[in-house]
């Protein structure tokens, strides 16, 4: 279908790249094209849907984003209202999704909906709905603290109609493939965020190494050179993680516990790192000049986007068999 073939720790190995990327925005946008949009598709899709949507999607001539978040639902996914009811050879879908990363500017949306009354688990799917249906309102795009380069746009849909071959796999697995579909998302987020993170901490070596205050460097003082040693050690220990993670995933492993892992302490991670540094570069902090500042906004979404940490948290409690049961 256009791709190389390789297996997802090239995914990885191009997400830690695009942390070089000065813009938190842009590397997001790219993953939700890569692994967030797509691989439900890629994993379970017909030969046709595939041509029609993967094949564009990875020639870059169509722009793709995911419908799972909504007013009233975002990381608890089983809640989400949005319906496509089957009429036919037809679904006709109404409700609206919220916080969607390139929604705007869309060729085509990954959607989870629900197509059935059943248990909230097993009454929804994921369908291939192209962006410019009937129906279809792109009610605004959302203006927001960091990631400003990226469009996140708020949606509605009513009476849309989309046939029923863009079904993805079968009518009610669309939840499980929507969980098989975080892993890869939240593993891109932690590789990217590495990288990201250990610009910050280069960069303010270097400034905090030239910038003196009270005649000696600022990096000099112990607070300072012993706490960007704390975040490095944090920084390593979490690509351990990571590396474990993917190693198990492309092995064909259910790494969710692993993944959930590694998002949630990317998320903690981040917001310390940023915090930190981003004081000991004092004024020059406070501006928008520089990286830190930029990144301290930007990936504040990482305990946000995608599952929250408290998200994470249930999960890892569930893998451990430590949640308490309704």
């Amino acid at each position: 279908y256009g791709g190389m073939g390789l297996d997802f720790s090239y995914n990885i190995a191009v997400a830690e790249e695009l942390g070089n990327i000065r813009c938190g925005g842009v590397t997001m946008a790219i993953g939700v094209q890569t692994g967030m949009a797509t691989p439900a598709l890629t994993r379970f899709g017909s030969d046709e849907l595939k041509k029609q949507f993967l094949v564009p999607t990875i020639a870059g001539d169509f722009v793709a984003c995911l419908g799972i978040s909504e007013t009233g639902s975002g990381s608890d996914v089983a809640n989400i209202k949005t319906t496509a009811v089957r009429r036919g050879d037809e679904y006709v879908i109404n409700g609206g999704k919220m916080w969607t990363t390139s929604g705007s500017q869309a060729d085509w949306m990954c959607l989870l909906a629900n197509t059935s009354e059943g248990p909230p688990h097993q009454n929804k799917s994921l369908i291939c709905l192209p962006m410019n249906l009937p129906g279809i309102h792109v009610a605004k795009k959302i203006d927001k603290l960091g990631m400003r380069s990226s469009d996140t746009a708020q949606i509605f849909f009513e009476d849309v109609r989309v046939p029923c071959k863009n079904l993805i796999g079968e009518e009610g697995n669309g939840f499980t493939y929507q969980m098989l579909q975080f892993q890869e998302e939240r593993l891109w987020v932690v590789a990217s965020a590495l990288t990201q993170m250990e610009n910050i901490i280069q960069e303010t070596i270097d400034y905090t190494r030239q910038r003196k205050v009270f005649g000696q460097p600022v990096l000099h003082n112990q607070t300072v050179h012993f706490r960007l040693a704390e975040l490095a050690t944090e920084v390593e220990l979490l690509r351990s993680l990571l590396n474990r993670a993917v190693a198990l995933y492309v092995e064909g492993n259910d790494v969710t516990k692993f993944a959930s892992m590694a998002k949630l302490k990317t998320g903690r991670l981040t917001r310390e790192v940023t915090d930190s540094c981003l004081q000991f570069w004092g004024g020059m902090g406070f501006t928008s000049e520089v990286l830190v500042s930029r990144f301290y906004r930007d990936l504040r979404l990482m305990s946000i986007g995608g599952g929250s940490d408290e998200t994470m948290l249930s999960i890892i409690c569930k893998y451990m068999d430590i949640l308490p049961r309704k």
